[in-house]
This record gives structure tokens, C-alpha cells and sequence, in this order.
């Protein structure tokens, strides 16, 4: 325990004394006394194991990673199991002259015993052990084995006991559950998901593997999976759809479900879609968080957050936000209706499906089997009394007349459209039948938006653009201004991306007097942006410009979602 201490003082810890009662506690509870050091005094984990590696004469490694080359045989010889259970992760082998080849392990503990006799045990040759971070070990031990790979073998052994909860028992992820049953696997695919701050989930099956991908930050990423996992491809499929309530019978036609979990005593609300295909069913699993929305999560510049408080002060009108799937268009209105959210407005929501449920606001899904669509529910809404109305999309003539009408008579609506820009959607309504001045009059601004993915700010880096070429594509920089990108492999609080997080970049077209004498013209939509701009309209991609300077993003992201629609 010497090493310990002398390790721990090298690293920060501050004196003996520090030491003893730290030591005392990790006794007494008897846990591992190298990690509660590390987690109870806080100390530079790296630093005091480089420190204690250094006193044991075993090699650091800062990042480790097992050779691919070796990768089967190592697993062999240290099944996934084992290696969760014990957290030691196979590197490599080593020849050695004259003798057996040395199995090379990291772990982050030098002084578990039990582990240490177990591998000795298992191994059947010399070991030679190495140092490494506990956060580098995990993320080693799932791209070797894959995620869920240490219930993945029990699975195989015995199928029958796989479905140990039942369909009305409370959908729990408990970190610490020991059953080894698809439960398990399937809870720990959802819950590295949600680690990994991933949206949604896909599990979709192939001709010799089942893939699991999770949408981070906007692009899916392929994640590790344990080897003939095509044999449970059946049992996870049918787990999913017990969760989500679905029929698991019905494997011909989509289904359509919810799941409501506890996670860490947070609550996560999974919206589950499950598709037939040629291999399969495919199941698709959207991560919704019980989260709060709130004006300043948006991000938006002071100018436009002042056009934004305007609208929302407006006692009648329709403000609509555009954007393609998955441009956060959804979540600005549930940050739209949360602000009016008082005790004397009466909220009224139409959606398909509701994706958030928002405490104080009526909800209501939209079920075009029964014949409850957005029309027929939008007239019911109507009849209710409602002060505030959200339409999730305007899709047809009807809703978009109905709309205009509530507007008409005293109600403050938001909806969504789907077009590439904020002056496109006055354009569309026109063309889906809604008379001119009925749209001039109805309408009070368009709100066009993007998602881009938000630089990492651990690892970002100046970076170095052609001033002519900028300017020739409208971006003018200034003496001090400089551009910032993300730096190549990343780093480990951004998965190596460069990225970490979104945000949105906006357009706002206020429909002014001047602007509602054109659309009464029906002008076209290049007289109408002529207009917008002689009145300080902005262009989402000079708005995503202001957050490159700022150093929020990178100007490829920028280009990335405004390169078709950029005037």
C-alpha cells in the first residue's frame, strides 16, 4: 500500500492524512481501494496510474486498443465474460525466445487479486500486464467483444430463460442487474445508446448479422456486436416489441409503439417503429428525454431572440417553422409553447405522433384509422376553447384552411411545413389552394431552420480558409475574425468525431405590411425575398456564418445543410 501512497501524492493528492481516510473508507466498504482513491479524492486518474505504473514497472498505456490480427484467437482465450466481469482487456500476444508466447492485458487495477489468479488460471501461459485508464478498458472491451457481448454468452447457452419479465412488469434499466437474459442485452444496448448521446437506434437485420447503429449528432454510427449474434435475432426483435407493447406476432405488417424507461432515475420516453423487410423485422427505437424546453436552450443571436418574443406576444396569427425531417422543427415549437405555457392560456396540441408530452398542455395523436386526422381533430380543437393551437404538419388544403381560419378568429397557431426555406413556405400555401390575402393576412412570420453539429470544444483548431474564396461565396471576414475546425481523429469526449452536440441555424421572414402587399400581388418568390431583404432579412446561411465566427461550428457544417438552398 506504499506504492499506493506514494502514487497518489505524485498526483495531487494533498497530504497523508488525505490518504489515510480515503484508504480508510474504500477498506471499510470494501471496494477496490485504487478506485475509490481515484473517485473519492478526485484525483487525475491518468496521472496516478501513470505514477503507480511507473512504481510497478509495468508499461502505461495511454490508449489502448486490441490488434485486430489477433482479435480471435485473444477472445478464445478470454471470452467476453470473463473480461467484463474481471474489466481486463486482451492487447496482443508477445514472442518471446525459447518460451511460450507472454498474453498481454490491461487493466486499471493492478491490485485485484481475484482477477489476477483468475487470468492466471484461465490463461494457460505467462501474462505481462499493462496500465490503463477504467474508461479506456470499457470502450476497449465493446469494440472487441461488442456491446452486450458478456450476456450475449449466456444467451447462447440457454434461450429458454430469455424472457424473464413480462409484458406489464415497469420497463427498469438497472445498471446493476446480474440476470444474464436478452433483457439484459437488449437494456444494454439502449443504455450505451443513451451514453453515447445517440437519438435513435436502429437494429436491422442482415443476411449473416443483425446491425446496430445509433444516430449521433445526426450520422449513424455502426457499433460493435458480439459474433453470431444472427442467432438471437428473434429473441431481441420479439424483446423490443414486449417493451413497446406491440403485437409479436404480427410480423407482416408495421407496428408502431412506446416505451417508457427509467434510466439512472431519469426518465426516457422511446418511440418504436418496427418494419418488415426481406431479413426481417427492423426496429427503430427514438430516444426522447423527459427534458425542459426553454427559449435560451435554442441558441439564438440577441436579434432574433427579440423577434421571437414579438411573435409570441401576438394575441392571433400563424407562425410556421420549415425544415426537412430532422431539422429540430419540433422541438422550437415545444420551446414555442412551453413559453406561453401559463395558467390562463389553454393549449391545444395536434400532432402525429405526440413526441414530448408537456405537462399543463392537452395533447392529442392523430389515429387516421378511426378518422381522427389532423382536419377532423383541428375542428373538435376549435370547439374546446382553445387560446393556443399547434398543428404538427400542414399537409393538405383542409388543415391549412382550417388553420387560417382559427387564426382569423382570435387563436395564436404554430405548425410545421416542409420546404427548403422561410419565403418558400408563403409560396406553398399559396399553391396548396389558400387564397393570397387570406395568407397575408393570417400569417405573421416563417421560420426556417438546419441542424448542424457543434464543434468539440476539447479538441477544435484554427483553421485556415482562403479569404478570396470566402468572399467570393458571400462570407466577408474581418481583421480579427478567425474560423475554427475540428481537428483530425478528434478526441475522446467527442468519439473522435471533431463534433459534439448540434445546434440550430435559423431564418426568420417576418411578414410585414410591404410583404403582405406582394403576397395579395402574388408575386414570385424572388420579388418576395427582394422585399425581405430590404427590410433586414437574413439568409440561413449568413446566420450559420455568425456562429462560424463565434466558433460554435465549422464552415463545412454550414455549407453542409445550406448548400441547396443558398441564395
Amino acid at each position: 500500500m506504499i506504492l499506493l501512497q506514494k502514487a497518489a501524492l505524485r498526483a495531487g493528492m494533498p497530504d497523508q492524512e488525505t490518504y489515510a481516510v480515503a484508504a480508510q473508507q474504500a477498506l471499510t466498504g470494501g471496494q477496490s481501494l485504487v478506485r475509490d482513491l481515484i473517485d473519492g479524492s478526485r484525483l487525475d486518474e491518468r496521472l496516478f496510474l501513470h505514477q503507480l505504473a511507473e512504481d510497478l514497472g509495468w508499461p502505461f498505456l495511454d490508449a489502448v486498443q486490441t490488434d485486430p490480427t489477433m482479435a480471435v484467437e485473444l477472445k478464445g482465450i478470454i471470452p467476453a465474460r470473463f473480461a467484463v466481469k474481471h474489466q481486463v482487456l486482451p492487447v496482443n500476444f508477445e514472442p518471446r525466445e525459447n518460451e511460450k508466447r507472454v498474453l498481454v492485458l490491461a487493466c486499471h487495477d493492478p491490485f485485484d487479486l481475484v482477477a489476477r489468479q483468475a487470468v492466471a488460471r484461465r490463461a494457460g501461459m505467462p501474462v505481462r500486464w499493462c496500465l490503463s485508464p477504467q474508461t479506456e478498458i470499457l470502450a476497449g472491451l465493446q469494440a472487441l467483444y461488442g456491446v452486450g457481448a458478456d450476456t450475449f454468452e449466456d444467451l447462447l447457452k440457454s434461450r429458454e430463460g430469455a424472457f424473464a419479465e413480462k409484458e406489464d412488469e415497469a420497463n427498469v434499466i438497472d445498471a446493476d442487474s446480474a440476470d444474464a437474459s436478452v433483457v439484459k442485452f437488449v437494456n444494454q444496448i439502449i443504455r450505451e445508446g443513451l451514453a453515447q448521446r445517440a437519438t435513435d437506434i436502429h437494429v436491422e437485420p442482415l443476411p449473416d448479422s443483425l446491425r446496430i447503429r445509433y444516430r449521433i449528432d445526426g450520422i449513424l454510427h455502426e457499433v460493435p456486436v458480439p459474433e453470431n449474434i444472427k442467432q438471437l435475432q428473434s429473441s431481441v426483435i420479439a424483446r423490443i416489441k414486449i417493451m413497446s407493447k406491440l403485437d409479436v406476432a404480427e410480423r407482416r405488417l408495421p407496428q408502431d409503439g412506446r416505451i417508457n424507461l427509467k434510466v439512472e432515475n431519469q426518465f426516457i420516453d422511446v418511440r418504436v417503429a418496427c418494419i418488415p423487410s426481406v431479413e426481417g423485422e427492423s426496429m427503430s427505437l427514438r430516444l426522447l428525454g423527459q427534458e425542459r424546453f426553454t427559449i435560451g436552450k435554442l441558441g439564438m443571436s440577441a436579434d432574433y431572440r427579440d423577434k421571437i418574443d414579438l411573435l409570441l406576444k401576438k394575441p392571433n396569427g400563424i407562425v410556421l417553422v420549415t425544415g426537412p425531417t430532422g431539422s429540430g422543427k419540433s422541438t422550437t415549437l415545444y420551446t414555442f409553447l412551453s413559453e406561453l405555457n401559463k395558467i390562463e392560456r389553454r393549449i391545444v396540441t395536434i400532432e402525429d405522433p405526440v413526441e414530448n408530452k408537456l405537462s399543463g398542455i392537452v395533447q392529442i395523436a392523430v389515429k387516421p384509422e378511426i378518422g381522427l386526422t389532423f382536419a377532423a381533430g383541428l375542428r373538435s380543437i376549435l370547439r374546446g376553447d382553445p387560446n393556443v393551437v399547434m398543428i404538427g404538419e400542414m399537409r393538405d388544403l383542409e388543415t391549412a384552411e382550417i388553420a387560417v381560419r382559427a387564426s382569423l378568429t382570435g387563436h395564436l397557431v404554430f405548425s410545421t411545413l416542409h420546404t427548403n426555406d422561410s419565403i418558400g413556405g408563403i409560396t406553398r400555401l399559396v399553391e396548396m389552394g389558400i387564397e393570397p390575402f387570406l395568407v397575408g393576412s393570417s400569417v405573421r412570420a416563417l421560420i426556417a431552420q438546419r441542424l448542424v453539429r457543434a464543434l468539440c470544444e476539447n479538441c477544435r483548431r484554427p483553421a485556415q480558409h482562403d479569404v478570396e474564396g470566402l468572399r467570393a461565396m458571400g462570407f466577408a471576414m474581418g481583421a480579427g475574425d478567425r474560423l475554427y475546425s475540428p481537428a483530425p481523429g478528434g478526441c475522446k469526449a467527442c468519439n473522435g468525431s471533431g463534433y459534439r452536440g448540434r445546434l440550430a441555424i435559423f431564418e426568420i421572414a417576418m411578414m410585414s405590411p410591404s410583404m403582405q402587399t406582394l403576397v395579395n400581388k402574388r408575386a414570385s418568390e424572388a420579388d418576395l425575398f427582394k422585399q425581405a431583404r430590404s427590410e433586414g432579412f437574413v439568409t440561413m446561411r449568413e446566420y450559420g456564418w455568425r456562429k462560424v465566427l463565434e466558433g460554435a461550428t465549422s464552415l463545412e457544417e454550414v455549407l453542409r445543410v445550406t448548400s441547396e438552398d443558398a441564395e
